[in-house]
C-alpha cells in the first residue's frame, strides 16, 4: 500500500527555505520520501525566467544535503517542477509531495491519492516539440499509470509536466548539425513543447487517438486535447519530468484529487465542478468548513486563440506591453481565489492542447 502526502508552503523568494526546513526539521517531512516539488514562482514565466532553475537548484541542493547525497542523485529521484509567473494576486508558493510504501494494510474501498513521478529522456532541440516529444512523453505516463497502481485512466486526475524550451544556442546547435527545428521564435517554442508534451498525456490516456495526430496537429487542431494535462516549458532542463496524480485503492493517503475542465478563463461552475469531483459535497459555493478540506487548486490559463471570452472582445493577445499568459494566469487566478477564498493557488499559463481553446483543466486535491 502507498501513503502519499502533500505539504502547501508559502515562499518569500524563489530561495525561501524557511516553511520546508521547519517541516522537516519538525518530523512532518522526512526528506527521504519526498518526491516532487511543484511551486509557482514570482518570475514572468517568459523564456527569461530565470526564477525557476533558480529556485529549482536551492531546492535540489538543500535536498541534497538532507538526504545526505549529491545533487544529481536528488535529481535522479525527485522532479522539479517550477512554473513561473505569480501575476496578480496570486502567491508564491510551493506544493511538497511524499510517498512511502506502508507495510500490512488491506486495500480499501475508498480511493485515496497517489502520486509518481519520471523522467523522459533528454531531446535534441530539433525533437522539441515534435512527434518524438508526444511519442516519449506517452510511454512514461503509461509506465507511471501502471506503477501507480490505477486501475483505470478515469482515476487519472492531473499530470503535471515539466518541459524544455528552445534557445538561441540550442537552435544555433540544429542548425550547424543540419536539422531544423520546429520554431526559430523562442517564446514560440514554449507553445510547442507544452502542446506535444499534453498530446503525449492524451494519446496515454486514451483521450486521443494516436492516429489522429501528425507534426501538422500540434498547435493547429484544437480539436485534440487531454482533460488532465497541464505542461510548463522552461529553459532550465533538456527532458520532460512528469508528476502524475489520481486515485487509488491502493492508496491509504489522507487526501483525494479530482478535476474538470474550465470552458474559459471566467467558467466558475467548472471550479465548483473539480470540487465536487474531488469528494466534497458542496451545494453552491463551498462553506468555510469546506474550504478549509481544499489543500489545493491546479489550473491551466490561456488567452483564446479568436480574442474573446462569451462574444466579447479582448486585448489578451494584442497587447504588446503585457505577455497574454501573463494576464490569463492572473484572470483565472482572480476566479479560483474568490471561489476558495484563497490566493495561493497554482495557476499555470499556456495551455495549448491542455482543455479546449481557451480553457484548460482544474484539479483539486482536497482532505478527506
Amino acid at each position: 500500500m502507498i501513503d502519499v502526502n502533500v505539504h502547501k508552503i508559502e515562499m518569500s523568494a524563489p530561495d525561501d527555505m524557511t516553511e520546508l526546513d521547519k517541516l522537516i526539521t519538525s518530523g512532518a517531512i522526512n526528506p527521504e520520501d519526498v518526491i516532487a516539488v511543484l511551486a509557482k514562482t514570482e518570475g514572468n514565466g517568459c523564456v527569461n525566467d530565470f526564477t525557476r532553475g533558480f529556485s529549482t537548484f536551492v531546492f535540489k541542493n538543500y535536498l541534497a544535503k538532507k538526504m545526505h547525497v549529491d545533487e544529481q542523485t536528488v535529481a535522479s529521484k525527485v522532479a522539479f517542477v517550477m512554473s513561473g509567473g505569480t501575476e496578480g494576486v496570486m502567491t508564491p508558493h510551493a506544493m511538497i509531495f511524499t510517498r512511502k510504501e506502508v507495510e500490512n494494510k488491506e486495500e480499501s474501498e475508498e480511493k485515496g491519492l497517489v502520486a509518481n513521478v519520471g523522467f523522459t529522456r533528454d531531446f535534441l532541440p530539433e525533437e522539441i516539440g515534435t512527434l518524438t516529444m508526444v511519442e516519449e512523453v506517452e510511454r512514461v505516463v503509461k509506465n507511471l499509470i501502471e506503477e501507480s497502481g490505477i486501475e483505470n485512466n478515469e482515476d487519472v486526475h492531473f499530470v503535471q509536466i515539466k518541459c524544455p524550451l528552445l534557445t538561441s544556442d540550442r537552435i544555433s546547435d540544429a542548425k550547424r548539425r543540419g536539422k531544423s527545428v520546429v520554431v526559430d521564435d523562442t517564446y514560440k517554442s514554449m507553445g510547442y513543447s507544452r502542446g506535444a508534451s499534453a498530446l503525449g498525456v492524451a494519446t496515454a490516456l486514451g483521450e486521443v487517438d494516436k492516429e489522429q495526430i501528425d507534426e501538422q496537429s500540434i498547435l493547429n487542431d484544437w480539436s485534440l486535447y487531454s482533460s488532465v494535462a497541464s505542461t510548463s516549458a522552461g529553459v532550465e532542463l533538456l527532458n520532460c519530468e512528469v508528476i502524475l496524480m489520481g486515485n487509488s485503492k491502493k492508496s491509504v493517503s489522507k487526501f483525494a484529487i479530482g478535476h474538470s475542465v474550465m470552458k474559459d478563463a471566467i467558467d466558475l461552475n467548472s471550479v465548483l465542478e473539480a470540487i465536487k469531483n474531488s469528494g466534497l459535497d458542496i451545494d453552491g459555493l463551498p462553506t468555510e468548513q469546506q474550504k478549509s478540506k481544499i489543500v489545493n487548486v491546479l489550473a491551466k490559463a490561456e488567452a483564446s486563440p479568436d480574442g474573446e471570452v462569451r462574444g466579447r472582445r479582448n486585448t489578451m493577445l494584442t497587447d504588446s506591453d503585457i505577455n497574454h499568459t501573463r494576464q490569463a494566469r492572473a484572470v483565472v487566478n482572480g476566479v479560483i481565489a474568490s471561489i476558495v477564498g484563497d490566493p495561493m493557488v497554482y495557476v499555470s499559463g499556456g495551455a495549448e492542447h491542455q482543455g479546449p481553446a481557451g480553457g484548460g483543466p482544474i484539479s483539486v486535491i482536497i482532505e478527506k
